[in-house]
């Protein structure tokens, strides 16, 4: 299995609602076409496919990095991957308590506010 095929099958698992997105790419002559092809082979076929890190660990690593980096956009969809990934809404609630002493309160807050759009709170 090629890394693009790993790629699809980790989408289809944590975030089934995008795989057709991913597996058709963007039009012929989009801007930004490539974009779709490079997280389905890059970071979804290549990195969260390796051995080493369960899923869960994973998705903990994910959303501090992304908390500490204020990546808002992909933060609404990794609190819903965490969920699948058996992190529970307490651990995420810990999760950004924890990055307030390490990417600061502001970017804990932000963190806060896009989990209560995407949970539902």
């Amino acid at each position: 299995m090629d890394d693009r095929d790993k790629g699809i099958n980790v989408v289809r698992e944590m975030i089934p609602a995008i795989t057709a997105d991913l597996e058709n790419g963007f039009p012929e002559g989009a801007f930004g076409r490539e974009l779709p092809e490079l997280a389905l082979v890059n970071v979804f076929g290549r990195l969260w496919s390796r051995d080493g890190l369960d899923r869960r660990s994973r998705s903990l690593v994910t959303l501090g990095i992304l908390i500490a980096l204020g990546s808002t956009e992909e933060l609404k969809i990794h609190f819903q991957i965490a969920l699948t990934n058996g992190i529970t809404r307490e651990e995420l609630e810990e999760v950004i308590y924890h990055a307030t002493g390490y990417a600061g309160f502001p970017a804990a807050n932000v963190a806060y506010k896009i989990a209560t759009e995407a949970l539902g709170q």
